[in-house]
């Protein structure tokens, strides 16, 4: 124990102290809020890009009143379209406006034409339209001689709201669903990227001391399956470090940015607000969805989802990085002939990722459920059924086949890299490997 605890704070603190990890460690973070400034910049850009439209209204549909946008302003003329064509350079106009009579005021279709030198841009084009449908639906509402109350009142908005079917079932919102497949998906990616970052970083670490024979020195005091222990455990606790630092600081650089720059974080809604289109929005349905989302978030099960995260987290690391430090005791100088040894490894991760995206689209499918239980799927797929509250025996048989088997791949893992981490200048396939299992200590 004490030879594996040494192995464990050397791969720890060598990792730890390097200039590389100190730099990856503090520049993500500010990486990360760079990102975050420049994309508030962005959103909060003013296009100087300003249109002057004149508009030919043969049909009057318009009445001659039309509101001005921002950058974007029409003027009705009475020239006709020729002359305007004819003459365009010689007035101050960007575009011309056709909106031709309407023949059928039943039609459901009513094409208008524009004239310009450059096409519109995409949101030019989509407020010119739908402001002329706006009025459209004004003029025809008029010429059927329709109520204007009674049609919003057809119009309704649908909410769907999860009820109990007794009193002692869990309380559920509309946003229940929304929540649990957020909370979800971030968990599944997060899994994703630790097991495929990690469980390299573990083969590298192994490539590296082969090729420096530095290995050789270290198999004549210990044994190999507590080098290749320690140095899981050690990585391990190298990227949980990581981790635990970018979680503390990303939050604070961003704040930090948003004060700075005076980046506001509602731009995008705002932005959303101001689209075609948006005009029934109402900011008070808005704060009282993200108050019923942040109730919802608070009543989700932590005390469950945590602690299964971090077992899921732990067990799909030693599963898939114990198999990533076999093939790199297998692997020689050559990294190209590695990539036939890793492919079997990363198959599996890759559907898990596309079967935990299905997962959380229907977290109770039995693709869900039974990818949630295999072991090679469910560090990837459970995670993100968590905060659906699966059945209790779907996780205890989840979390026994998962330890279960991490244990053996570690174990199997152990029993190649014993082999594999002596032997030099020979191409190693899958056959190979699977020899060095039955080889006797």
């Amino acid at each position: 124990m004490d030879k594996l605890w040494l192995i464990i704070k050397r791969e720890y603190l060598t990792r730890v102290t390097r200039r590389s990890f100190i730099l990856a460690t503090l520049l993500t973070p500010l990486a990360f809020g760079l990102f975050f400034v420049v994309a508030g910049l962005i959103f909060q850009y003013e296009s100087d890009d300003s249109r002057r439209i004149a508009i030919i209204d043969e049909g009057n549909i318009f009445d001659r009143s039309i509101k001005d946008e921002e950058n974007l302003y029409f003027k009705f003329v009475d020239t006709d379209l020729e002359t305007l064509r004819q003459n365009f350079d010689d007035f101050d106009y960007d575009g011309i406006l056709v909106v031709p009579k309407v023949k059928d005021v039943m039609a459901t279709r009513h094409t208008i034409y524009y004239y310009a030198d450059k096409q519109p841009s995409l949101d030019i084009d989509a407020l010119i339209r739908d402001r002329v449908r706006g009025q459209m639906r004004d003029y025809k509402i008029e010429a059927l001689q329709l109520d204007p109350q009674q049609l919003e009142a057809i119009d309704t908005r649908i909410e769907l709201e999860p009820e109990p079917i007794d009193d002692e079932s869990a309380d559920a919102s509309k946003l229940t669903g929304a929540i649990a497949a957020g909370i979800g998906g971030i968990m599944g990616i997060i899994m994703y990227i630790v097991v495929f970052i990690y469980g390299m970083m573990v083969m590298r670490s192994v490539m590296e001391e082969k090729t420096s024979r530095i290995v050789e020195v270290m198999i004549s005091s210990v044994r190999p399956f507590q080098l290749m222990l320690g140095k899981i455990v050690g990585v391990g606790a190298v990227g949980l470090t990581q981790v635990a630092i970018w979680a503390i600081l990303i939050p604070i650089i961003i704040l930090v940015s948003s004060l700075l720059f005076g980046i506001d974080s509602s731009a995008q809604m705002e932005m959303a607000q101001q689209q075609p289109g948006a005009a029934n929005f109402n900011p008070e349905d808005t704060e009282a969805m993200v108050a019923l989302a942040i109730e919802e978030f608070k009543s989700l099960n932590w005390w469950l989802i945590l602690p299964m995260f971090i077992f899921f987290f732990l067990g799909g690391y030693f599963l898939y990085s114990s198999m990533f430090a076999a093939v790199g005791s297998a692997m020689g100088d050559d990294l190209g002939e590695g990539q036939s040894l890793t492919i079997p490894i990363t198959i599996p991760v890759i559907l898990a990722f596309y079967i935990m995206i299905v997962a959380i689209q229907a977290p109770n499918s039995s693709l869900a459920v039974w990818s949630s239980i295999f072991p090679l799927f469910s560090p990837i797929v459970m995670p993100a059924r968590l905060a659906f509250s699966p059945p209790v025996w779907e996780v205890v048989l989840s979390v026994v086949l998962l330890a279960a088997t991490a244990i053996f791949f570690v174990w199997l893992s152990g029993r190649i890299y014993r082999v594999g981490i002596l032997m030099y200048g020979k191409k190693v396939t899958l056959k190979e490997l699977g020899k060095w299992l039955f080889y006797k200590d």
